[in-house]
């Protein structure tokens, strides 16, 4: 295994280069930069603007710039923001927490509602469960995050009154544990119904096509109960795919819900990154790049590893080639 790992990283370690590299050229190749939206008219004119941006370095060549962004992040430093010249770890780390409260907690209720759900589809094909879990997937695939966020403002927030339609804590507050959960019912039951049409989809093809193998015909000319069959053989042999399944959200953990931040006001990694790139501010955009490749390949190492302890049929010695 220790062998395997070695390999992986070592074809880990260029496409992560390769990612901000990419990155980077595409922000380089962007309309405008940070000097474009500051000053105020006639008070900021064209010598200004080139004095700033000397001062940022966004005069010098791409491939310049590049390797000094790379140096200062190979020493660890992830710069500085350019907009408020607070350091860009410490604006990442202040925004991974709300990301990891607000995405963790949709993910997980997802998680812990679509697979039973996609399980009991698959084992009692045109019952209740099988039309509830189609009409989840429909409603996850068919309608926007956006329009979920929307409704549910309009529903829970305008019409009924119940929760709250923005923030983290309630403004003026002094951030409490009930205050906090008013306030992240809604966005993380919007990120729960929009990642559990995935869920749901794979864990029921998946628990399906399982059922047509012969140790599970096996297991019922054993005379097993159907509930061993189900969790002990059916459930167990459709773990690959499902692991597949949850363990992909993990980098939406990290990277958070870009417009379900926007829509309900959370300050997580994704309002972020949607300020940041509005404001031209490079740094910010290339130091949530960083955390989010990071944690994309991180994800696939990790992927590969769960696979050898679902099944034993996976041998690492055999992967990658």
């Amino acid at each position: 295994m220790l062998h395997y790992i070695r390999k992986r990283l070592l074809t880990v370690i260029p496409v992560f280069f390769g990612i901000t590299l990419c990155v980077f050229l595409f922000l380089h190749l962007g309309p405008g930069t940070i000097a474009d939206l500051m000053g105020d008219g006639s008070s900021f004119n064209d010598t200004d603007r080139a004095a700033l941006e000397a001062q940022l370095g966004l005069d010098q060549p791409f491939l310049v710039r590049y390797g000094h962004w790379l140096g200062d992040l190979l020493q660890g430093d992830l710069g500085s923001s350019y907009q408020t010249g607070r350091p860009v770890a410490e604006t990442i780390e202040q925004r991974v927490i709300p990301s990891l409260i607000l995405t963790g907690t949709g993910v997980v209720l997802a998680v812990a509602l679509a697979i039973p759900l996609g399980v009991a589809a698959a084992w009692k094909p045109g019952s209740f469960w099988d039309k509830l879990a189609s009409g989840c997937a429909m409603v996850s695939f068919g309608v926007p995050g956006f329009l979920l966020s929307l409704m549910a403002v309009y529903v829970f927030s305008i019409t009924l009154g119940w929760l709250p339609s923005a923030r983290m804590y309630t403004t003026g507050s002094t951030g409490t544990l009930p205050d906090l959960l008013r306030h992240l019912i809604l966005p993380a039951a919007v990120i729960c119904v929009s990642n559990m049409g995935e869920l749901v989809k794979q864990t029921r093809s998946a628990c399906l096509e399982t059922l047509g193998e012969d140790y599970i015909r096996t297991a019922w000319a054993k005379g097993l109960r159907g509930r061993v069959v189900m969790v002990r053989h059916m459930f167990r042999g459709s773990l690959i795919p499902i692991v597949t399944t949850v363990l992909s959200h993990i980098p939406h953990i990290i990277g958070g819900s870009v417009v379900v931040e926007r829509v309900f006001g959370w300050p997580g990694m994704g309002s972020l990154m949607f300020s940041a790139i509005n404001n031209r501010d490079f740094t910010i955009v290339m130091g949530v790049t960083v955390v989010i490749a990071l944690t994309v390949l991180c994800t696939n190492l990790l992927l590969d590893l769960v696979y050898g302890l679902v099944d034993p049929r996976v041998r690492y010695g055999r992967c990658g080639g």
